[in-house]
Formats: structure tokens, sequence, C-alpha cells
């Protein structure tokens, strides 16, 4: 098989996995906070099956890696009732965090492989070839969780934000739910290199080194 393929079918899968142990940490979060619906759904499982989005899931990162651009993609979100929540004030900040701390969290752990391969003397190839991967792995993960972090509808960062707002700018929060769409296209197409250095450094931090 071509590298080049196989490259990308590989961080695919790591794309794959990263935003499935995104979604159902969120899931997670709200059934410790009193609701059960992603549990019930069926969704708090490591079977990609329920969670893949065709589009999101496969083509989209697929076409964006095959056209140059970065991988970009998504799962299936985990389906829950923020009016179940124990915590109304909270909750919902809590649920939306607990998504993108996780892949910071898979960040962390594989970037601890990456530093501990890169400090041995003569590594094998099979634990080259897993840092290679550990790498991706890392990198993908600070991707999503800082790209989530972006208080923007729908992604996670809005869900902290409007938590964090007062009663009195509540107008702020209905504009960004109106024109959420349009100000994350223009996000990604105009402003997306602001948290580029965030990214590498995140990168740096854990796994020793920027990237790639």
């Amino acid at each position: 098989m071509n590298h080049g393929i196989e490259l990308t079918l590989v961080q695919i899968l790591i794309l794959i996995f990263s935003v499935i142990v995104h979604e159902i940490s969120h899931g997670f979060a709200a059934l410790a906070l009193g609701d059960p619906t992603a549990k019930n759904a069926g969704r708090l499982t490591l079977n990609p099956i329920p969670h893949i989005d065709l589009f999101g899931s496969i083509l989209l990162p697929a076409i964006s890696l095959f056209a140059g651009g970065f991988l970009f993609g998504w799962a299936k979100p985990v389906p829950y009732n923020p009016y179940n929540l124990r915590n109304q004030e909270w909750g919902p900040a809590i649920v939306g965090a607990a998504g993108p701390l996780s892949n910071l969290l898979l960040a962390l752990g594989f970037g601890l492989v990456v530093r501990y391969v890169s400090h041995l003397p003569n590594p094998s190839d099979f634990l080259i070839n897993f840092s290679s991967i550990a790498s991706l792995i890392v990198f993908l993960n600070v991707l999503l969780a800082v790209f989530n972090l972006v208080p923007i509808p729908p992604l996670d960062g809005s869900k902290v934000l409007f938590a964090l707002l007062p009663y009195r700018f509540r107008a702020v929060q209905g504009f960004l739910e109106q024109y959420g769409l349009l100000l994350l296209l223009f996000f990604i197409f105009f402003l997306f290199r602001f948290i580029q250095p965030i990214i590498v450094y995140l990168y740096a931090l854990f796994a020793g080194a920027p990237p790639f």
C-alpha cells in the first residue's frame, strides 16, 4: 500500500478514536450529573458503530487530507438532556468541558510515550513507529481540544462561555446561537491561525518537542 495512503488511514483512525472518546466523555459527565440520556441511547461505548457519522467521521477527514488541508471531522453528538442535570447553573458547562478535557488527557498520556521513546538510547523499530503514531495522537487531540474550546456554538467552548456570562449579557448568547454556524465558518477560514500557536505550545508541552 502507498505510504501516503497508509498515513491518511492512520490519521483518520486516530481521529475517529479521538472524537469517540470526546463524545463518550460528554455522556459520562452528563450521567454523573444525573442525565442518563446517552446511556439509555447506548452511546457510552467505545464501539465505533453507534458514533460514526459517514460524512463527518470518514468522508470529510479523507477529503480534507487529500485536499492538503488540516484534518477535520466529527462523530455523532452524544444526546443529553440539560434539564435532567442536578446542577442547572454549571452542569451544561461541565458536560461541555468534559470532551476537550478527555482529549487533553489523551494527549498527555501519549505525550509521555513520545517523551519516553525520545530518551531511549537505541529504541527498536517498533518503538519508533509506535512513537510516531503516539505523536499523531497527541497532535490531533490537542487540535480537537483547543478547537472545541472556541466559544462559538455549537462548539463546547460556547457552553462554558454561556455558564460564565452574567444574565445582563444573555443577548450575546442569543446572537451567538443565531449566527453560530456563520461565525464558525468565518473563524475556520480567517481566524484559525490565531489558535495555532496554542496548539503548537501544548503539543510541545506534552511531547517535549515542536510537532513534526
